[in-house]
């Protein structure tokens, strides 16, 4: 019989090798806690050499070097530097100067700067000339600097302009502000990114034109000719122009009662959606929803009521580059939409012989009221069929389009056209765009100078486009208008103007009307399905999202003063 195998009782060890059973630890030892993903394969390693300045090696040799190799971390390598031996002097002010001789040769800039060249180093550094500072292989701004990366070997060698990808980590971050002031009693009901907005598509009827207000003088057919040898100053005329919003105009009061519209809104909001997947700067829409309709409008001293400059550029304008300057972003808007309120006005031949009338006069202008003359606009109103297949009740847009002027073909029929300007305000800013001086290079290459505006305004240039289509006008006029003097923003010159079918135009620029109907209908159909209100479209500052808020109903409007303060002022 076999008998089971049974352990002997083993004596208790009073005393072994190995850690106590509790630790103590002083306060003055540091300990570094390690995790278990980190891979511990020796305690110190002097023989591998440590990074400079903590920065991976960028040698050719050491790249290869450790790739292949296994790369064992010293214990608690990944925590803080506890056991990093702290200097007793602050050495930050200590640098190495490099005593070697630099040939350099000084030649003159244009503008009146100074050219650097540094021999073997392959840059030109520009100080003094005349730009926008701060950034790498660009024109500097005033008192800034341009750097212009050459050709290495020679020593000479054209510019090559920025190499973009290079360094674009330690590129200034544009950090911009929202165009208006969430409050903590919005409350958000959608949030739409762009990529989504691209891809949605209507086919809409053609417009139909329902009545027309105003008068236009014809364009002056002397301005094709104007070039940059013969350039025509910008005059600054004093004229009466109009930018109502869409429920303070009385034409669509009238329509809405009458029409079966139940979208009203005016050409430059409409413009905005349709393009919004091409805009950058911040922007905001009022919308009201009443009785089933609803109403688009903008804020007084919104960014409708401005022009953006540079908006698409890679490096568009930003506040901190020039703030109190000239080239501020807010001071080129309004310099931007002073040009384009000039040019309209000094394009056309103001005769009374030569004016045509429209079905009404102007609707928004009062002789009795207003002393200074009136800018001539046409007004005209129009219907567009957003009504899909499967919609029980149809869903019209009414818009208020505007035209400028009028020209006449052979056979004396009328034809609208749209007058438009565009701006440079500092030749440098553009070359670093990937542009050239207008002045300089607008007669032999205007085509590559008018391709360069519409990448830096690609949002700008659509909106247009898509207003001129929108009011039925055939023929677009856009001219080149520069500063007489980068410094001041006050006088300007006409270099030339090019003239453009809106249809063409906007196969060139790659646009679609469907698409821009599509986030019409879509933001629309949002809006029809909630309860009567007030809501608010925002458009991110820093990102491609749309947000739709919804607005108590006071918001944006103007206090109104006590019946006291009236009656003593």
């Amino acid at each position: 019989m076999a008998t089971g195998f049974k352990l002997p009782d083993l004596p208790p060890v009073k005393s072994a090798w190995g850690p106590h059973e509790t630790e103590q630890f002083n306060d003055d030892v540091p300990y570094a806690p390690f995790s278990k993903g980190d891979r511990l394969g020796k305690i110190a390693d002097w023989s591998v050499e440590q990074p400079k300045d903590g920065r991976e090696q960028r040698g050719r040799q050491g790249a290869f070097v450790n790739r292949f190799r296994d790369q064992y971390q010293t214990y608690g390598h990944g925590a803080a530097s506890v056991f990093a031996y702290q200097h007793s002097e602050d050495e930050s002010s200590f640098s190495v100067i490099d005593r070697g001789s630099v040939n350099r040769v000084r030649t003159s800039a244009r503008n009146g700067g100074t050219l650097l060249k540094v021999r073997g180093r392959g840059q030109n550094t520009q100080r003094g000339g005349a730009g926008r500072g701060g950034r790498f292989g660009g024109g500097a701004g005033r008192g800034g600097s341009e750097t212009v990366m050459s050709r290495a070997s020679g020593g000479g060698g054209g510019a090559r302009g920025r190499r973009f990808g290079w360094k674009d980590y330690d590129k200034h971050q544009r950090i911009r502000n929202a165009s208006v002031a969430v409050g903590n009693e919005w409350e958000l009901l959608e949030e739409v990114e762009f990529s989504h907005l691209s891809k949605l598509n209507l086919a809409a009827a053609a417009p139909e034109t329902v009545d027309t207000y105003g008068y236009v003088y014809p364009y002056d057919k002397t301005f094709d000719k104007v070039h940059v040898k013969s350039e025509k100053p910008l005059q600054a005329l004093d004229r009466v122009h109009y930018n109502t919003t869409t429920t303070e105009d009385p034409v669509i009061q009238k329509l809405a009662v009458s029409s079966e519209a139940n979208i009203f809104i005016t050409d430059s909001i409409l413009s905005l959606l349709m393009c919004s997947t091409r805009s950058v700067y911040p922007w905001d829409i009022v919308i009201t929803r009443q009785s089933g309709k609803l109403f688009f409008d903008k804020r007084e001293g919104g960014p409708f009521d401005y022009l953006t400059v540079n908006e698409n550029a890679y490096d568009s304008p930003m506040d901190n580059d020039d703030r109190e300057g000239v080239n501020s972003p807010g001071a080129l808007s309004v310099e931007a939409t002073y040009i384009n309120q000039n040019f309209s006005v000094q394009a056309v031949r103001e005769a009374d012989e030569e004016k045509h009338d429209l079905s009404h006069p102007n609707p928004f202008y009062n002789p009795k009221e207003e002393n200074d003359p009136l800018a001539a606009h046409g007004y005209v109103y129009r219907k567009v069929n957003l009504s899909l297949d499967s919609d029980e009740k149809p869903v019209n847009l009414m818009v208020r389009a505007e035209v400028d002027g009028y020209m006449k073909t052979p056979s004396n029929d009328v034809q609208y056209v749209s007058i438009k300007a565009l701006n440079e305000y500092d030749p440098k800013f553009t070359n670093v765009a990937g542009s050239v001086d207008w002045r300089s290079k607008l007669e032999s290459q205007r085509g590559a100078v008018f391709a360069t505006e519409m990448k830096n305004n690609s949002c700008k240039l659509a909106r247009w486009t898509t207003e001129a289509l929108l009011a039925g006008v055939d023929t677009m006029k856009i001219g080149f208008v520069s500063r007489s003097n980068i410094r001041d923003a006050q006088h300007h010159g006409i270099l030339g103007v090019v003239a453009y079918k809106p249809a063409d135009l906007a196969n060139q620029m790659n646009m679609s009307l469907s698409n821009g109907w599509g986030i019409v209908r879509t933001i629309a159909d949002i809006c029809l399905k909630m309860p009567d209100g007030k809501y608010a479209l925002v458009k991110d500052p820093n990102r491609p999202i749309l947000r739709l808020y919804s607005v108590p109903p006071e918001t944006f409007e103007e206090p109104t003063a006590p019946a006291s303060e009236i009656s003593s002022s």
